[in-house]
């Protein structure tokens, strides 16, 4: 039952990443089972998006959670965060969608905890001089982190490159200098 429950759900996830308006059907179509089954996991549409936004927003908090453990820069943090969130990213990119429609105040609402700490490590950068002050730690925090998702839709998605243009991009937006910002993306050593 519990596997049926995950194939729904990694399913789903793919589903709704190339139409985010499908709907119970078409999910339940694709994951191989009857729309009754799909229904008896989750009880709407709105449960099973509520339930991959909660699993993607844990996913990456743990993900956060991890790269800001570090006693790096701020910069280095960010971009260790990046390059450790880009397996999941192109995964979760229907939750930028989704957080623009309907189901957007919840999906802000179970992001907010990510949100301060993206902010906080922005501010911490912002503090230490390595990253710019052209904008409020919250909303440069938010436009580097859209950046990821935005390269993430584009052809670059797979493998690392993708990753590499994320991070650097991300950096540049943040105000860090190319040289460093692809040393850092490169990684440790460069």
């Amino acid at each position: 039952m519990n596997d049926t429950r995950e194939r729904i759900l990694d399913v789903a996830l793919d589903v709704l990443g190339q139409h985010p308006d499908a709907g119970m059907g078409e999910i339940a179509s694709a994951a191989g089972v009857v729309r009754r089954t799909v229904y008896g996991h989750f009880p709407s549409r709105t449960e099973l998006v509520r339930t991959l936004a909660q699993r993607a927003v844990s996913e990456v908090a743990a993900v956060l959670t991890e790269a800001n453990a570090s006693d790096e820069g701020a910069d280095a943090v960010w971009a260790d965060f990046i390059a450790r969130l880009w397996p999941l990213v192109h995964r979760h990119r229907v939750l930028v969608v989704l957080r623009r429609g309907e189901y957007g105040e919840e999906i802000h609402a179970l992001l907010a905890p990510v949100d301060r700490t993206l902010a906080s490590i922005v501010e911490r950068g912002q503090g230490d001089g390595v990253f710019g002050r052209h904008l409020p730690a919250d909303i440069l925090s938010q436009v580097a982190w859209a950046a990821v998702f935005t390269i993430a839709d584009t052809d670059l998605a797979a493998g690392t490159a993708g990753a590499r243009a994320a991070t650097i991009t991300s950096l540049l937006i943040l105000g860090v200098p190319e040289a460093r910002a692809k040393a850092l993306a490169d990684g440790p050593g460069t």
